[in-house]
């Protein structure tokens, strides 16, 4: 079996590691010996121990990673290390590191060290004929300009060259939830390669992990161009979220019910993907890729461009969650001083334990800088990172909060009594969590509930 060395066991690592593992040819046989390598600390470690006792290292609702990660340890071909001395066995090593992003005086600046570093390990080590597949979302013109001069500096150490591996760019899709899985498997795929034969030896390989029957490959002519299409498709969905913003305030203000009219608007099938209301945007991708291409275009290739869609976008986007605080103080009529508030949901998304960038984090900030006394639950998540927070383990009864606010469409909420469960305190659904008949069953027994993007009592 050839070995495949991944490098980053976040979300995304861990779940290519998945799936890399349980490859196999026409004959049935495994094609793959998986190694994961993340740092020697005690998240990495944590990653570590769970992938080498055959679980999968996050909190996840699909049952068929799980099972396919317990599979591939069963089966030998899939372990985790936080040894860096191991890419010189690899044969394919594939790139799943985060490329940070900071600002300086609200002005986007690329942070490359952690990364640079990772591909410098990379380079300090790689045999000829290897290829190297970077997987992570980058600003466009990263491979050109960062990883293969990091690359370049240390083969030419080694007395070897660029000529020596094969590089190529093929960014995920990965989409945490009951699909987590079958987003690698079942899902297009776009690459490049730093020239053709690399191209095609990572074409090969693609080949042997997604479904290309169903879900062709598209090769595009660089990296920068692979590069572009991953930041652009993000850009893209974090403006349609935003878009929503301005009608969800529309709608609550004129009366009526935006859930519905986007619901009809959506039977186009040329406008399907627009966005309902919501508390607003989150996750590592849609919060700061719409920065990426700006932050590019003056740290990579120094030229003056302005992205003002892009720049609004951000901040809209940023500011979303702060409607659902506006319009909370609106509903109970006064200070949000002294108030006791149940967060339900903390995660970016529905039945994900990944709470980077969410948008619960901007809510319950604010809600406490207004002076409220906020408790977070989510079924996903023991402890919020963010927030240095302990969060408990059961979901609180609500009748103990003057507000409940429901942030995260949950499985875990959508089967509440919101009924009983809530009794004495008004509910605020920020993210369209709770059905028709929880709503209606709650308002009869004298809870008030409101949505957000529905005006008052609809």
């Amino acid at each position: 079996m050839k070995k495949v060395f991944i490098q980053g066991l976040g979300f995304v690592g861990s779940a290519m590691a998945a799936a890399t593992s349980i490859a196999r040819d026409k004959d049935e046989n495994l094609l793959y010996d998986v190694t994961g390598i993340d740092l020697d600390n005690k998240i990495g470690k944590e990653r570590v121990d769970a992938i080498n006792q055959g679980q999968f290292p996050f909190s996840t609702t699909d049952k068929t990673l799980v099972d396919s990660m317990s599979e591939a340890s069963s089966n030998g071909n899939l372990r985790a290390t936080s040894n860096q001395n191991l890419y010189k066995e690899a044969d394919i090593i594939i790139v799943d590191i985060p490329l940070d992003i900071d600002y300086l005086d609200e002005k986007p600046v690329l942070e490359f060290k952690k990364f640079k570093s990772a591909i410098k390990t990379i380079g300090e080590q790689v045999s000829a004929k290897t290829l190297i597949i970077i997987e992570t979302t980058v600003p466009p013109g990263t491979c050109e300009k960062i990883v293969i001069p990091t690359l370049e500096d240390e083969l030419n150490k080694r007395d070897m060259s660029m000529d020596d591996i094969f590089l190529a760019h093929s960014y995920e899709r990965v989409m945490p939830g009951e699909d987590y899985l079958a987003s690698i498997i079942n899902n297009w795929r776009v690459f490049s390669g730093f020239n053709d034969e690399s191209a095609n030896r990572c074409e090969e390989f693609l080949g042997t992990i997604i479904n290309i029957n169903d879900f062709p490959l598209t090769r595009l002519s660089s990296p920068t161009e692979t590069e572009t299409a991953k930041v652009m498709e993000n850009t893209y969905r974090a403006m349609n979220i935003a878009f929503i913003d301005e009608w969800t305030k529309f709608g609550e203000k004129i009366g009526i019910d935006m859930f519905s009219v986007t619901k009809a608007i959506r039977m186009r099938p040329t406008h399907s993907n627009i966005r309902y209301p919501g508390l607003g945007v989150g996750g590592y991708c849609l919060t700061k890729d719409p920065t990426f291409a700006p932050a590019a275009a003056e740290q990579l290739f120094n030229v003056d461009l302005s992205f003002p869609m892009s720049q609004m976008t951000v901040m809209i986007n940023n500011n979303m969650p702060l409607h659902t605080v506006d319009r909370l103080s609106l509903i109970i009529d006064g200070t949000l001083e002294g108030k006791n508030i149940l967060v339900c949901g903390v995660s970016y998304r529905q039945d994900v334990g990944d709470t980077r960038y969410s948008p619960s984090e901007i809510l319950v900030k604010k809600l406490i800088k207004k002076g409220a006394t906020v408790t977070s639950h989510d079924p996903y998540v023991n402890f919020w990172v963010e927030m240095d927070q302990e969060l408990p383990r059961e979901i609180p009864s609500g009748s103990n909060y003057d507000v409940i606010i429901m942030a995260v469409s949950h499985k875990a909420y959508k089967t509440l009594d919101i009924a009983t469960w809530a009794k004495g305190s008004t509910v605020i659904d920020a993210n369209m969590v709770l059905s028709k008949n929880q709503i209606e069953e709650a308002r009869e027994s004298g809870i008030r509930v409101e949505s957000i993007g529905r005006a008052d009592g609809l």
